[in-house]
């Protein structure tokens, strides 16, 4: 079976409303904007960390960021999947990214956990918002990749909190 894109689009989007798409497209971007924001904030303290235990550190930032990242595929990908323009470039997340703007003079390692902790929490609680607008607009595969996304930054944040004790 050949399939032309319109008719592609609409087999993954058969079922759900103009609104439901539209929901999702918007929340999706949001939520890209904020993952794409705090991915480059861990980057940021993974390049500057310094302190005691700077190696375990230093690579766990690495591995929260590639989990993050893997979820950010998923989201641009949706977008894709719902007939929208994932966005994220530099100077698009720089406007849409709700996230408050990391600190730059940071290298403690503790400093740069807290900072990565809070915007951690702050991402979560955004996602899990986006579970159920998504999911109340009508779009259950959306809330899932946002419930996936919410699991993922839960037990990432609880890592990384974990240093702090």
């Amino acid at each position: 079976m050949n399939l032309t894109k319109e008719s592609f689009m609409a087999v993954n989007v058969k079922g759900l409303s103009d609104n439901a798409r539209k929901t999702a497209i918007a929340e999706l971007n949001a939520r890209l904007a904020d993952a794409l924001a705090l991915s480059a904030a861990i980057k940021q303290a993974h390049w500057n960390v310094k302190g005691r235990n700077f190696i375990a550190v230093h690579e766990l930032f690495d591995t929260v960021k590639a989990r993050l990242d893997e979820h950010v595929d998923m989201m641009a990908e949706r977008v894709q999947v719902l007939d929208g323009v994932a966005v994220g470039t530099v100077e698009k997340v720089a406007k849409a990214s709700t996230l408050k703007e990391y600190p730059t003079d940071l290298t403690k390692a503790e400093d740069h956990i807290k900072a990565v902790c809070e915007r951690m929490r702050d991402y979560g609680g955004k996602v899990r918002a986006a579970i159920g607008t998504t999911d109340e607009a009508g779009d259950a595969d959306t809330a899932d990749l946002f419930t996936a996304a919410s699991r993922t930054a839960d037990k990432d944040l609880w890592f990384l909190e974990s240093h702090l004790e």
